[in-house]
């Protein structure tokens, strides 16, 4: 007991510290969630941002005033620099009614089309499966989630014009094809360099 009433002495301050900063994380995302406003308040982009700045100009003059302990103030200078970095684009949804104001969704949508592909494959690797298929992958899930048939989507096809069908076929091979060559770069360098040089020496030589 004596042992553990010491470990909790030492524990204390650094304890102490991880609520500091931990509070600190629980206000910001408060106002970047919106649960302050009340119902007769128009949340917007503007008011979250007027009270996401005070804040943020609050914790700045918090690390300027160099009155945290060390390990604190490293840890709220890193959080600030973070934050501004990321000001820019951080408080955009609030004006579109029913926009997410995280991808939580997204990404967990992405994790389940990759497990199904998993357990029909039986492998865990699916880069070559999304390089051939692309974004059609979601496409299909998302037909086949809402039960539409085959006809339904044929009388869909039906409604789109040949030279819309044209310009977005383009446009999606030619977002394809930067894929690949992205992934060709990054696992496949040696021989995507080789065949650009390759590519180089034909054009300079004019043939």
């Amino acid at each position: 007991m004596k042992v553990l009433l010491g470990l909790r002495e030492q524990w204390r301050e650094q304890v102490s510290q991880l609520r500091q900063m931990y509070d600190w994380l629980l206000q910001t995302e408060h106002i970047l969630s919106g649960a302050w406003a009340t119902p007769q308040d128009i949340l917007s982009n503007e008011h979250v941002a007027q009270r996401f700045d005070a804040w943020i100009a609050h914790l700045t003059e918090l690390a300027a005033s160099h009155s945290l302990d060390a390990p604190v103030q490293t840890c709220l200078q890193q959080f600030l620099k973070i934050t501004q970095g990321l000001r820019p684009h951080l408080i955009q949804c609030y004006d579109l009614e029913g926009f997410p104001r995280t991808n939580n969704d997204m990404e967990g949508y992405i994790r389940s089309l990759k497990t199904r592909y998993r357990r029909v494959s039986g492998r865990k690797n699916w880069n070559s499966y999304l390089l051939r298929y692309g974004r059609c992958v979601a496409y299909y899930d998302w037909l086949e989630r809402a039960g539409i048939s085959s006809a339904e989507i044929a009388h869909l096809l039906q409604s789109v014009g040949h030279q819309q069908w044209q310009a977005m076929r383009a446009r999606y091979r030619s977002e394809q094809r930067e894929q690949l060559k992205l992934y060709r770069f990054r696992h496949r360098r040696e021989c995507y360099l080789a065949e650009l040089e390759a590519r180089w020496e034909k054009t300079a030589l004019g043939t």
